[in-house]
């Protein structure tokens, strides 16, 4: 019985062990404080080239959205990684090694020059694939093998519940929640091997007959069961949607009260006590004279609007807010006092 016992106090530390364990990983990026994440920071058909830019002149830490897609090099005919909206593509869109990683070569290499790990990473670079095939995400993957050096990675433990230590670097490479790119970027992986890029958690789908049903049921499911995974060693995020705060989204948002504010932190919460940063998308505010081709679904519709919802996003602690205005939300991030 004594031997019984022992074995289970031991069990007790090593789930503590586990649990506490999450807190440091969360202060990984930015020390668990809010980042602006650029959304779509990538050209539409040739237009808004200035978008990567725009998003790196605004300081780091930075978040940087790629929206990945397979696409056929014209001069060579090769299947590459390009960065496009659509996963129809025309043989146009940039290439994501081009587009993203050779952009930001000159800064990456002076970070490393410097040395300076406590800005660390300097960017996070989240992919959100339009199209799954096993062919982008095993050169994807490649991909991010050629630039191993600069980028963030944590060992492959045997059990996926316990979190190894991210071995910290400029860039952080996030990706979602489908179970296909964690077959290729996890379970194909031998133990002891780099984690080159991090999943993220599964949103628990509340049954409901109707689109309205759902919508509701979205903004009003307690959090614990819009999220109810534990963190992995390869799923370290959650991404989710203004639905979870307003009923309805961003078009149909009202005036922002102390209800709303509450649900915000509630979702924000529940997710660091989990050991899970929290990605929340998107949050625009334009008038149709200011749209700079930008999703009319994303828009509370003014400014103002938005930036009721920037400021109790960055309070409550969102680790990655996404929007499309840059420059605006940067300047709410400087204004506001974080803890």
């Amino acid at each position: 019985m004594l031997a019984v016992r022992m074995r289970v106090v031991a069990l007790q530390f090593l789930v503590l062990g586990m649990v506490y364990a999450q807190s440091p990983a969360l202060k990984t990026l930015n020390r668990n404080k809010p980042v602006l994440d650029a959304h779509n920071c990538y050209p539409y058909a040739g237009q808004w080239n200035d978008r990567l830019d725009r998003a790196l002149r605004t300081g780091y830490p930075v978040g940087i959205e790629q929206d990945l897609a397979w696409g056929t090099d014209k001069a060579s005919g090769k299947g590459r990684p390009v960065v496009s909206h659509s996963k129809q593509t025309t043989g146009d869109e940039p290439a994501l090694r081009d587009h993203f990683f050779e952009h930001v070569r000159p800064l990456v290499e002076q970070a490393i020059r410097e040395n300076d790990r406590s800005k660390w990473p300097l960017i996070t670079v989240h992919f959100d694939f339009k199209d799954n095939r096993p062919e982008l995400h095993r050169a994807v993957w490649d991909l991010l093998g050629e630039y191993e050096g600069w980028i963030t990675t944590a060992l492959k433990t045997a059990d996926p519940r316990a979190l190894s230590p991210f071995d910290v670097r400029p860039l952080l490479v996030l990706t979602e929640d489908n179970d296909a790119q964690e077959a290729v970027f996890f379970h194909s992986l031998p133990d002891g091997a780099k984690l080159r890029l991090f999943g993220s958690a599964h949103t628990a789908v509340a049954p409901a007959k109707t689109r309205e049903d759902r919508i509701h049921a979205a903004a009003t499911a307690s959090p614990e069961i819009l999220l109810s995974e534990k963190p992995t060693n390869y799923r370290r995020w959650w991404n989710t949607s203004w639905y979870m705060v307003e009923e309805g989204g961003q078009e149909k948002a009202g005036e922002w009260t102390r209800a709303d504010e509450a649900r915000l932190r509630a979702l924000v919460d529940h997710a660091h006590r989990e050991g899970f940063w929290i990605r929340i998308y998107t949050l625009d505010g334009f008038t149709a004279a200011e749209n700079r081709g930008w999703d009319q679904g994303y828009n509370f519709g003014s400014r103002e609007a938005a930036a009721f919802r920037w400021k109790a996003a960055v309070t409550a602690g969102v680790n990655l807010i996404a929007t499309d205005q840059f420059e605006d939300l940067a300047e709410i991030l400087r204004e506001t006092k974080i803890q």
